[in-house]
């Protein structure tokens, strides 16, 4: 049995579609499972991250657990999967972990998610990511006015990355040997600016969409409406500042998988639905 905390997320959805089509008995963490679809192989159950109690009654009897960042309350939660007979952990992180900047709060609290999962005792390995494709997502209510787009960092390419691909890794870790102790950084096969990914979305969609690059004042005052300013602080340190590079492109999926990453036209076409 594995425990997938995070279920009904882009990443969680994906690494519990990875671990059921390994024939994989999941435990599916979410807070209300009463508004989830029934999938066969996955027993849903409920749970809050940030209130680690009601999370342990759900470690029984499982073997490894999927584990989202960021949440108070982890070395609790890890001690008590510890005591349950949880044998690995893989922990979704990001690439700015590495840098170890505190006074960045988003690699803050990814660095100290991973020092909890360190310290915890169990056979762990880590996920670093670049950035998801699904954050393409966000821009559905423009699309839906219009076929303008104004996005911040309009500058910054980044080898986004399928959400499947990093279940599928992320499955591979849970039920492989060899992983342990390992950082895997999953990314897409190209760099590519916004422009390029709204280019390949209207051709997907057969849309001539136009991209409108926010003014780094213009995007800190809308990322504001919706984020806490320490947040919007760290995403200006990566992406205007340059402390982040996520174009880099590395072979960890099909290293893991055995397959190469989707492309983002693969992603766009079979999530075409939700932008339409």
């Amino acid at each position: 049995m594995i425990l997938v905390t995070g279920a009904t997320g882009n990443i969680g959805a994906e690494v519990t579609r990875a671990l059921t089509e390994a024939d994989v008995p999941v435990r599916a963490l979410t807070r209300d499972p009463s508004r989830v679809e029934a999938r066969p192989g996955v027993e849903y159950v409920a749970g809050d991250l940030g209130k680690p109690e009601t999370v342990a009654p759900a470690l029984s009897g499982v073997k490894g657990l999927f584990l989202l960042p960021g949440y108070p309350g982890m070395a609790d939660l890890l001690a008590a999967a510890r005591r349950e007979g949880v044998e690995r952990v893989v922990l979704l992180s990001g690439t700015s972990a590495a840098s170890g900047d505190m006074n960045n709060a988003v690699t803050r609290y990814m660095a100290e998610s991973e020092r909890a999962v360190r310290e915890s005792g169990l056979s762990w390995t880590f996920l670093r990511p670049s950035a998801f494709m699904s954050n393409t997502f966000q821009w559905i209510p423009q699309l839906r006015e219009g076929d303008t787009v104004s996005v911040p960092f309009a500058n910054v390419p980044i080898a986004t990355v399928d959400p499947a691909d990093i279940g599928n890794v992320a499955a591979r870790a849970l039920l492989d040997d060899g992983h342990e102790g390992l950082v895997h950084w999953p990314t897409g096969p190209e760099a590519l600016l916004p422009a390029d990914r709204l280019r390949i979305l209207g051709e997907v969609l057969g849309r001539d969409l136009v991209l409108d690059a926010q003014p780094d004042d213009v995007a800190r005052e809308e990322m504001l409406k919706t984020t806490p300013v320490e947040y919007v602080d760290a995403f200006f340190d990566f992406y205007v500042k340059g402390t982040l590079d996520e174009s880099v492109v590395r072979p960890t999926v099909e290293e893991v998988t055995g397959r190469p990453p989707r492309t983002f036209e693969q992603w766009a076409r079979a999530n075409a639905d939700r932008f339409r």
